[in-house]
This record gives C-alpha cells, structure tokens and sequence, in this order.
C-alpha cells in the first residue's frame, strides 16, 4: 500500500511540474484522440497521394487509445468507439470521449475530465518516434535476409 501512494504522489507531482511549464490542458477520456483521429481521416480521404495510407493507419493508431479505455471499463470496445465517434461528427462536439465512470455523459468537460495538453503531446511524438525506428529497423533488413 506504501508503494502505490508513493506513486500516487509521483504521478501528481509530474501533473503539477506540466501545469506549470505550460498550463493548456485537453479533455480526457479519448475525446482528444478521436478527434484527432476524425481530422486525420478527413484528411487522408483529401490526399490522393500513397500518403493517404500512413495517414489512415496513424487515424487507427489514434483510436486504440479510446477503444483500450473501453475495453477496461468493461465496455464493447468497437460499438464505443463507434458510438462515441459518431456522436462527435453529428454533434461537433470534440470533448465526447468514453464513459469509463458509467456516469451517462460522454461530455468530458462535464464531467471534468483533462489531462495537460505537454503530457499528451510528449505521448504522441513518443508513439510517433517509436513507429518510426521500428520502420527505419525493417528498412534496413533485405527480405529474404537470414533466411538460411
């Protein structure tokens, strides 16, 4: 019980030191992820490029942090997901994420729910960084290769 108090106080120690190297916050919950994987995708679907691939893959990649929250929860993760994305496009409301808490409101910004904006964003370059080693590491190897 000591250890997890520890790290309870650690946790909210780097909330406060992120707070106040930059005070901008987003809504959790997945709202932030969804939405951003809803403007990825529209943009994909503008890009006639073979870059509109990657970009729907980084849209997908996007919604496995709302769909493991679901999961978690003990929620249908995919008919979530879906439910909840497509109440942010009909209502144009990006501050709908998962009900983790079974309150009845996706609203996150009602049901105060945030997260700070540097610590999400240190996240996704994070993600994004480790994607792109792994494909230089797959770059590098020739198929075929070791195969004897």
């Amino acid at each position: 019980k000591q250890w997890y108090q520890r790290r309870v106080r650690g946790d909210a120690m780097c909330v406060i030191r992120n707070l106040v190297r930059d005070n901008r916050i987003v809504y959790g919950g997945g709202s932030n992820e969804i939405s951003a994987a809803i403007a990825v995708a529209e943009a994909a679907e503008k890009n006639s490029s073979i870059e509109q691939y990657a970009m729907r893959a980084f849209a997908d990649a996007l919604e496995s942090v709302p769909m493991a929250l679901a999961e978690n929860s003990g929620l249908s993760p995919f008919a979530t997901l879906a439910e909840v994305k497509s109440r942010q496009i009909k209502e144009n409301n990006p501050r709908l994420g998962i009900d983790c808490m079974d309150k009845g409101e996706s609203d996150m910004k009602v049901q105060h729910v945030i997260e700070t904006l540097i610590g999400k964003k240190q996240q996704i370059m994070l993600a994004t960084q480790l994607v792109r080693m792994i494909l230089k590491i797959d770059d590098v190897r020739s198929p075929g290769e070791g195969d004897e």
